[in-house]
């Protein structure tokens, strides 16, 4: 098989085999991957310009029903302080971060049910009275009239990643759910008009490469809006405590191979590539990427919003986080996006 070829090809709109997407994931000789890497710069300029996305996210309530195996937010974590934020509190977050240059924001939580279809339909209704801001709604698996409610209250999109398309993987991770479920909240979300974000995590224990390759296939399938990728990282209060952290070098190859064959879709620099790494945070910009989300709720709530460990630096304004973030998007040689930045596929069925 000549990868060379392969990626050419791809870049010209073939959809490689699930056999052909793991010989890319595979190979490690430094030329081929650097031909990878470029190509998914080419294809990111060619469709998405020069230009980064920040998003804001508040992450509302670290309370959570479920029992992932990874997640620092299972219910089983007695050592975790819980705490969940009113919906007063939330709206008024999002107005300090409108008032700092943000134009979407990510309303993310673990699936907690004290927050009710009305309580997140009167979130919404708050946040779009402040101004012309996109709300990314993050909040698990929920009845389809709850997501119908939202969709028609104002919310713009949601971010339900499916984390693993083994079927016996992820039900195996997620024992209060499972894959067909998940996938059909998928589906709900897509035909109820919402712009979908999914993603998956690379290095779960148990995981091969060609899983991670199903991963990409699938998102391609599904036609996402959005997809955000990123390596496992263990938590000590979790099943999976022990194992070993996912590479960052695959993952920014799966990033660089989405993008290839999802030209038009929306890929993060996750937050979970920059906690092992900022090196390879940076690096994801130039390997496809094009959005960058930073924290927006209050200090006192994010060192509580642990998913995975991380160091959340100096304590500072929302301004003056994202104003650091544009300096460091300027500094790689790229532009800082000053729109809500809505799907292509969105923007282009107007």
């Amino acid at each position: 098989m000549n990868i060379y070829n392969l990626i050419d090809d791809i870049c010209q709109g073939y959809t490689p085999t699930k056999e052909e997407v793991e010989a890319l994931l595979c190979t490690y000789e430094p030329s081929y991957n650097s031909y990878l890497f470029s190509a998914a710069q080419a294809i990111t300029k060619k469709y998405h310009d020069n230009i980064i996305h920040i998003r804001g996210i508040i992450e509302f309530s670290n309370y959570c029903r479920c029992s992932c195996a990874y997640c620092g937010l299972n219910a089983a974590n007695k050592k975790l302080k819980r705490y969940r934020m009113e919906p007063k509190e939330i709206v008024e977050t999002a107005k300090e971060a409108y008032d700092a240059g943000y134009r979407t924001l990510v309303l993310q939580s673990g699936e907690d049910l004290w927050y009710t279809r009305e309580k997140i339909s009167e979130i919404i209704k708050g946040i779009k009275s402040i101004g012309d801001i996109a709300i990314t709604l993050s909040v698990g698996e929920r009845d389809y009239e709850d997501y119908k409610q939202w969709r028609k209250d104002g919310a713009d999109r949601f971010l339900l990643k499916h984390e693993t398309i083994n079927e016996n993987l992820y039900n195996k991770l997620h024992t209060h759910s499972n894959l067909e479920n998940r996938i059909r909240c998928l589906n709900n979300l897509k035909e109820l008009g919402y712009q979908v974000g999914d993603g998956f995590m690379v290095g779960l224990p148990g995981q091969t490469l060609g899983d991670i390759a199903e991963d990409i296939l699938f998102l391609n399938r599904l036609d996402v809006d959005m997809a955000g990728i990123g390596p496992f990282i263990p938590h000590p209060h979790t099943e999976l405590k022990s194992a070993e952290a996912g590479s960052n070098e695959m993952t920014i190859k799966a990033v660089a191979i989405t993008r290839l064959i999802l030209k038009k879709v929306h890929l993060p620099a996750t937050t979970a590539l920059w906690t092992l790494n900022t090196e390879d945070g940076k690096k994801a910009f130039d390997s496809g990427a094009n959005v960058v989300m930073l924290k927006v709720e209050p200090y006192k709530y994010r060192r509580l919003y642990e998913i995975y460990p991380k160091n959340l630096g100096n304590e500072n304004s929302i301004k003056q986080e994202r104003l650091r973030m544009e300096e460091l998007i300027l500094s790689l040689g790229k532009q800082v996006a000053q729109d809500r930045g809505d799907s292509i596929k969105f923007l282009e069925g107007q």
